[in-house]
């Protein structure tokens, strides 16, 4: 029987980052991964033609490019083969009017977007800036630190050195606002709002519910300060790079190998079983990366002996589904409102404030949205290795669809499986990118749908094709996530811990939860 000082479940980004950091302070590690490929919710693969290689789920890497885990281990990924491709035009807007607005780290260029559709914005976008910059230091310190923690004790008391009351309270209500009364209060056109709020939807935050102006308020902005950054040849360069320094450090990756148990001795975690019936032990830490109801509820027969502790995770609630449609495309969108627009890597269509907000009620309520938000990735504009030459892939991904249907809310769509109406659906999503970006459908060569019960096959955390891995609504995030008095990565079994989107701080290729715990155990 082979001891292991930590055991991993699961090889994404989270379970590579704590491996990765283990393995460099001298730790036995072992990451299982029930998939043959790593990398959870960061893959790629061709999955429409020979030659063109898409993001399955997460495409964007900023966050990864500018978490702590990769600024401390950035030169050794790069030796093991991590590279990335950046582009100044990160995102934009398109409008039923024909008009636009593209975000770019071109602040200049940006403003005169704003000027052109209303001019009473552009004071108010530059304040916005001002505002990001005097908060985000403590923002991002928070966001990157555990929770909660000495460090937060530290920027609390920072804040109020530089800020007062004043700027505490500030920061505390951008934190609690909802997007619409965030931007509400400093915008005047509802497109130039629009235009921000649809960073919510990467989320699950409909522009009324409390907590997403955070979220919007972050993103939007930030990328004028830095590039839209993608993984160079795919999103999985990340997954790639980490698992070969891993194995270079000593660690070892079981794939296709399913954990059926965590194994206690009644007070601490000793071990797994894997489906085979083999046991590992581990003398020091078990680490799941696996959803935190997956935890409780297929890896802990017995439960956790916190009654409480059960109950919270059984009830963590996943937000809305995800769909991603992906297309191999002879030429690049032609957009009817800009040709600038083929050259940004995100393009939102979401109209307004008023259709994200019922596409979210209709999604909730089970229905299929009749004009869904849509986030299309266009990777091939800056990384053209992902596709022949000439050629293109586009990344849609369907945001704010029902986990379970009941209908449709347009009354054409009777199937009530994703089974059944995935590519249905998808039929839809590509009428509504034809509207706006007309000759669409005469540009498709190949297309992939994922519906979201595609999702949770590939990805079992993705519950209900949640991408986000549970809700980020107030009531399960900071302090509370995934559970109250658990937000630390540890569980009421001593030696077992808990990281992964699941967890603080959150979805996203970030890599955080895993590099925090490690460094906590390491110490």
């Amino acid at each position: 029987m082979t001891t292991y000082d930590a055991l991993i479940i699961g090889a994404g980004n989270n379970g590579l980052a704590a491996g990765v950091h283990l393995a460099a302070k001298g730790w036995k590690v072992a990451i299982i991964e029930s998939r043959d490929v790593a990398g959870g919710a960061v893959k790629a693969a061709e999955l429409t033609l020979p030659g063109y290689r898409h993001d399955l789920y997460a495409m964007g890497l900023g966050q990864f490019a500018g978490s702590a885990f990769h600024k401390e281990y950035a030169a050794e990924l790069a030796a093991h083969g991590l590279e990335f491709a950046e582009t100044s035009h990160s995102y934009a807007s398109v409008f039923p009017d024909g008009t636009h607005i593209g975000v770019s780290t071109n602040v200049e260029e940006t403003l005169g977007q704003i000027a052109a559709l209303s001019p009473a914005d552009v004071e108010a976008w530059s304040a916005l800036l001002k505002e990001f910059g005097e908060k985000i230091p403590f923002i991002g310190g928070v966001m990157a630190s555990p929770m909660p923690s000495m460090i937060d004790a530290l920027i609390g008391a920072s804040i109020l050195r530089k800020g007062g009351v004043s700027l505490l309270t500030d920061l505390g209500q951008l934190f609690l606002s909802s997007a619409r009364d965030f931007l509400d209060k400093r915008f005047v056109d509802d497109r130039v709002k629009t235009t921000i709020a649809a960073w919510g939807a990467h989320a699950d935050f409909a522009p009324e519910i409390a907590g997403g102006a955070v979220f919007s308020f972050l993103t939007g902005v930030s990328s004028h300060l830095q590039p839209m950054v993608i993984g160079r040849g795919g999103a999985d360069s990340i997954i790639r790079s980490m698992q070969s320094l891993f194995l270079a450090k000593g660690g070892e990756i079981l794939l296709g190998e399913s954990v059926t148990e965590v194994l206690t001795d009644g007070k601490r975690a000793t071990g797994v079983r894997l489906d085979n019936g083999a046991v590992l032990k581990a003398s020091r830490a078990v680490i799941s990366n696996a959803h935190p109801k997956l935890l409780v509820e297929n890896l802990l027969p017995a439960g956790s002996g916190d009654e409480k502790f059960d109950v919270a995770l059984e009830k963590f609630r996943p937000g809305p589904a995800t769909m991603m449609v992906h297309l191999a495309l002879d030429a690049p969108l032609a957009w009817s409102a800009g040709k600038d627009l083929s050259t940004y890597a995100y393009v939102h269509i979401a109209p307004s404030l008023d259709a994200m907000s019922r596409v979210y009620d209709d999604a909730i309520a089970g229905l299929l949205p009749e004009e869904p938000v849509l986030v299309v990735g266009q990777p091939t504009s800056f990384d053209p290795t992902r596709a022949p030459e000439g050629k293109h892939t586009l990344w849609v991904q369907v945001r704010f669809l029902p986990n379970t249907i009941s209908d449709d809310a347009a009354g054409q769509i009777t199937g009530t499986h994703w089974d059944d109406v995935k590519e249905q659906y998808a039929d839809r999503v590509v009428d509504l990118i034809e509207r706006y970006a007309p000759g669409t459908k005469d540009r498709i060569l190949a297309r992939a749908v994922l519906s979201p019960a595609d999702l949770e096959c590939d990805n079992a955390n993705l519950i209900g094709g949640d991408s986000v891995s549970g809700s980020h609504h107030l009531d399960q995030f900071l302090l509370f996530r995934p559970a109250p008095g658990y937000s630390k990565y540890r569980t009421p079994i001593k030696r077992l811990y808990m990281i992964g989107a699941g967890t603080w701080p959150g979805a996203g290729a970030n890599a955080t939860s895993g590099y925090l715990l490690a460094k906590s155990l390491a110490k």
